[in-house]
């Protein structure tokens, strides 16, 4: 697998992207030679249906590509063969009109797997998909691994005990992981692919959104999915045990295809036990020199499960003064940093914590975010000043010992949501660390907040965990709607504000 990932991005493909594309078909399909598409074809893909093709680049070098074309599916047979689908490969079988998206190919060079961007490309179909209100995706997909069992076992046999997991498929496989459903078996249907004796397997994906009878594109709604993880506190041996229980987590909330995962505050506090002997100010900055690899780690999940994530919050040293800071991990493989700005009383006189400086919002590929850690989130100028930059969504990861002090964030949190016209995500620790002075005991309940309209939840609270209790919460959140409750809604906090008689703006 590649490393010292900086960026990862998703574009159109384009013919200037053809000898990187033509060496990438050709490692891909070495057991089919000369199979891979030539130039004027891929031309006419692009010319035909410019939407359906895309690439995946790494610091600007070409890791996978999808190709497809849309079909009227019910003027082809059960039992196609890839060369009646595209037409003798000329795609004159593209229509516009029609109401499935094939897959015409897709793959992933050697050296980028395991990112899990063969994922991307197929959520880009899904959402292509919806946008363009089709009916589903279809693609006749290989089975590379049949000569192997072709003696003993038929096409179906082999595809059952593939579904049971007692064989391994590797396209097969990845298929179904992505919701991908085999319908049929398909005879004849790759000439020259000797690995699957020509078979292939009719796999398919339903678009639950589909309206039959509608001929608009389907309204393109910004509805961003939040996966928060309400972090048990026990005691780990060291850090691979902890962040193996960290990508526990990130599976778990990007397996719900969530934009977001939100840890909480000090989330890393339990490997402070194995320096429990020295006074807590030592001991919290052990623990900091945990963040740089911590933060690395973070990125490396973010970009292997395309997801956000709002690390929660770790002690970190600079100019030999101690911070409570957080960085966002993006699936595109950028980081960015931010503080907390008030420390408790206890936090400063325990373990000698200085306030931050930097308050801002964050651009990401589901809109502009906001995070402000725990205290911050009692002082309503902060997000009113976020607000004032755009801000979406408001991230607090949190760290509170009794239920006054969570009280304390819960309400003020719910109170950013109405005055800022915003969604606000709130996720913290439950439980218990005995062995780590000052971090003994935790109480939580996260949850995502909304502001009170009719287009929201009447009591504001769209969704809400267990307290006390370790789980993740997820809750799709709808950008549009805080537009419209900005320019109709029952009341207008932002627009409404008496900017004649005072102002708010950061020195």
């Amino acid at each position: 697998m590649i490393q010292n990932i900086e960026n990862i991005e998703l574009h159109y493909l384009t013919l200037t992207d053809y000898k990187q594309l033509k060496e990438a078909m050709i490692e891909a399909y070495s057991s089919m030679p000369d199979s891979y598409w030539k130039e004027d074809q891929i031309k006419s893909l692009i010319d035909k249906f410019p939407e359906g093709q895309v690439v995946i680049k790494i610091n600007g070098e070409l890791a996978g590509c999808a190709l497809s074309i849309i079909l009227d599916y019910d003027s082809f047979d059960d039992q196609h063969t890839y060369k009646e689908i595209t037409g003798a490969f000329t795609f004159d079988t593209h229509d516009e009109d029609g109401d499935i998206l094939y897959g015409i190919d897709v793959f992933i060079k050697s050296e980028y797997r395991g990112l899990r961007l063969g994922r991307r490309l197929y959520d880009y179909r899904k959402e292509l998909t919806e946008k363009l209100n089709l009916r589903g995706i279809a693609f006749g997909g290989r089975i590379p691994n049949y000569h192997k069992f072709a003696t003993s076992l038929s096409p179906k046999e082999y595809i059952e005990k593939v579904k049971r997991k007692e064989i391994h498929d590797p396209v097969l496989n990845f298929q179904i992981s992505n919701d991908f459903h085999p319908s049929k078996i398909l005879k004849g249907y790759l000439e020259g692919d000797e690995n699957s004796g020509e078979f292939a397997v009719l796999l398919e994906w339903d678009n639950i959104y589909y309206e039959k009878k509608s001929k608009k594109a389907v309204s393109n709604k910004k509805v961003v999915r939040l996966g928060l993880i309400q972090w048990q506190m026990r005691l780990y041996k060291d850090l691979d045990e902890l962040m193996e229980q960290a990508e526990f987590f990130v599976d778990s909330v990007s397996a719900y295809r969530s934009d977001f995962a939100l840890f909480p505050e000090f989330f890393n506090a339990p490997l402070m036990a194995a320096y429990n002997h020295l006074p807590e100010s030592e001991a919290i900055r052990e623990l900091a020199k945990f963040t740089p690899e911590v933060v690395q780690r973070f990125s490396k999940l973010a970009i292997s499960y395309n997801i956000n994530i709002i690390t929660g919050s770790m002690p970190e040293i600079k100019d030999e003064l101690l911070y409570n800071v957080g960085y966002i991990c993006k699936r595109d493989g950028s980081v960015e940093r931010y503080e907390k700005l008030h420390v408790t009383p206890n936090e400063a006189r325990v373990w000698g914590l200085q306030g931050g400086n930097q308050l801002k919002t964050f651009d990401t590929d589901c809109g502009k975010i906001g995070v402000l850690i725990c205290y911050d989130s009692e002082f309503p100028e902060l997000s009113r000043l976020l607000a004032d930059e755009g801000m979406d969504i408001l991230f607090i990861p949190f760290l509170t010992d009794t239920q006054n002090g969570y009280s304390r964030v819960r309400h003020c949190a719910q109170a950013r949501a109405i005055e800022n016209e915003c969604y606000v995500a709130i996720a913290g620790s439950v439980g218990n660390l005995p062995k780590v002075n000052n971090m003994d005991i935790q109480y939580a309940q996260s949850m995502v907040f909304t502001p009170c309209d009719f287009s929201f939840p009447a009591n504001g609270i769209k969704a809400e965990a267990t307290t006390n209790t370790e789980m993740i919460l997820i809750a799709d959140v709808d950008l549009d709607l805080l537009k419209d409750l900005n320019k109709f809604g029952s009341v207008r906090n932002l627009k409404d504000r008496r900017k004649d008689i005072f102002e708010l703006r950061k020195k």
